[in-house]
């Protein structure tokens, strides 16, 4: 079953337990800050300790949030599982207003959250890890910024396996041999030790040509400025003098 069926047939779940009492036990071990979460995960599972270098510096909330829970996976030897999971996460909870509108209410008790989640976790088949993780944001107020937060650690295990995320826009989707021409031209600027991920995007707005952007670069050949970049030129003053 996908996990958007999965959610939904977790709502009746989440309904039960906005109605139900807040919980009580286990709520100290989820009232762990950031840097605990993955210090605690080691101890937990009776793994030694071991250093593991954040291959990204990430700033702000959902970055630190990121960032404990890659050291934790790494750890745990489950970085991609973990990145599975999230996506699906935050793809199902996109088809699902009810969802939603549960994380962004902080009016609900935390206790609350942290069951309606471990029941939704349960039943999707998540791993400890993640259903920790969950269930983290949830005590904390945070799962509003699950979204930001799956970008933030998605940024991290491409930084991990040496990818680097290219974004090209165009109107239409490019044919194949047009994606792997610029994939190879990419990959010749990019240079060795690390691999092209592209990602295609569509934008009829631009008019035509494409925008490529990778490694906080910009190329923008599209059209649209084309036309803007002409536009100025013709709008400035002829000096006559110099012609």
């Amino acid at each position: 079953m996908a996990l958007a069926g999965r959610i939904k047939s977790g709502l009746p779940l989440l309904t039960k337990a906005l109605r139900s009492d807040p919980l009580s036990a286990h709520r100290s071990a989820l009232t762990l800050t950031n840097s605990e979460f993955s210090r605690n995960y080691a101890t937990a599972t009776g793994q030694k300790e071991e250093k593991v270098k954040v291959p990204l510096a990430m700033f702000g909330g959902s970055g630190n949030y990121a960032s404990a829970l890659y050291i934790a996976a790494v750890k745990g030897n489950a970085l991609e599982k973990v990145e599975s999971e999230l996506l699906d996460l935050v793809e199902a909870s996109k088809k699902s207003p009810t969802f939603a509108q549960f994380a962004k209410d902080l009016s609900v008790p935390a206790d609350t959250r942290v069951k309606a989640l471990q029941e939704i976790s349960a039943e999707a088949k998540f791993s400890d890890l993640t259903k920790n993780f969950l269930a983290l944001l949830a005590e904390n107020g945070r799962l509003t910024h699950i979204d930001n937060i799956t970008k933030r650690f998605v940024e991290l295990t491409m930084a991990h396996k040496g990818e680097v995320k290219a974004v090209v826009t165009t109107v239409i989707p490019l044919p194949a041999e047009e994606e792997k021409e610029l994939k190879e031209t990419l990959q010749d600027i990019i240079g060795k030790g690390k691999k092209v991920k592209l990602e295609q995007k569509i934008d009829p707005t631009i008019l035509g040509g494409l925008v490529v952007e990778f490694e906080l670069k910009v190329f923008d050949m599209s059209i649209k400025t084309r036309a803007r970049q002409m536009e100025r030129f013709l709008r400035e003053p002829i000096n006559i003098g110099a012609l």
